[in-house]
């Protein structure tokens, strides 16, 4: 069993979530954490050092959980509701664990909580669990288990994120490889805007953006049916 942070070695009453987007079966999935011994499923998060930057923070957290230390990753809210606090949910996590936290301990107390979105490449991951957690597996956006506290709504503020930024940012292109076909494009951008998009209208808008580089066709038997492969022009 693992000792508890000391609370002299990490921030008092700040917190962080993240929202790990991947893409497979043309389906947007999110990871999400099944805490020991509770029933509860969550985002992971984690806390901030007393002597590492936030965003440090957060991406030594993804490193733990996907293995992964290249990732997009943007901070879009930060969640600070009274509601939020529910110092019992804490203490079942941590008493599942073996641990018998003082009602004045450090863990029990009210978090504010900045959220990230990170965006990989879900054939890059072995998701692995933290030191709390039984479980940590990818679940569609549209068929999520019941999540503890207001991790549900961080994942759809997320989401809106996501989408308003789809275009301006043009993060689609981090769920896939380097080099990807058009329609696997598309099926990005439909997955992250839960609609359809004519293939026309979508190939033509790509194009005439300027950002894609057309590389050669990815060949599977039918040479006439073989599509080209493209990637993002690098800024």
């Amino acid at each position: 069993m693992m000792d508890l942070p000391s609370e002299k070695d990490y921030l008092s009453h700040i917190a962080y979530d993240s929202v790990i987007f991947g893409f497979s079966d043309n389906t947007l999935k999110v990871l999400i954490i099944k805490y020991h011994n509770t029933g509860f499923y969550a985002l992971p998060g984690g806390f901030v050092r007393s002597n590492e930057n936030l965003d440090d923070a957060v991406r030594r957290g993804l490193m733990e959980r996907t293995g992964l230390d290249s990732i997009y990753l943007e901070q879009f809210y930060t969640f600070g509701n009274i509601k939020r606090y529910k110092p019992e949910v804490m203490r079942i996590i941590l008493e599942a664990n073996d641990h018998q936290p003082e009602n004045s301990h450090w863990m029990l107390d009210r978090f504010i909580s900045i959220a990230y979105y990170a965006l990989i490449n879900y054939n890059d991951v072995v998701p692995r669990p933290d030191a709390l957690s039984d479980a940590i597996d990818w679940y569609s956006i549209k068929e999520l288990p019941t999540l503890m506290l207001d991790h549900r709504d961080i994942i759809i503020r997320a989401l809106a994120t996501l989408q308003d930024n789809l275009e301006k940012k043009l993060v689609g292109g981090n769920l896939l490889p380097k080099k990807f076909t058009m329609k696997e494009l598309q099926k990005v951008y439909e997955a992250i805007l839960g609609r359809t998009i004519r293939r026309t209208t979508f190939q033509r808008k790509m194009l005439s953006l300027g950002i894609l580089q057309r590389h050669e066709k990815r060949y599977s038997g039918r040479a006439h049916k073989a599509p080209y492969l493209y990637s993002f022009k690098k800024k």
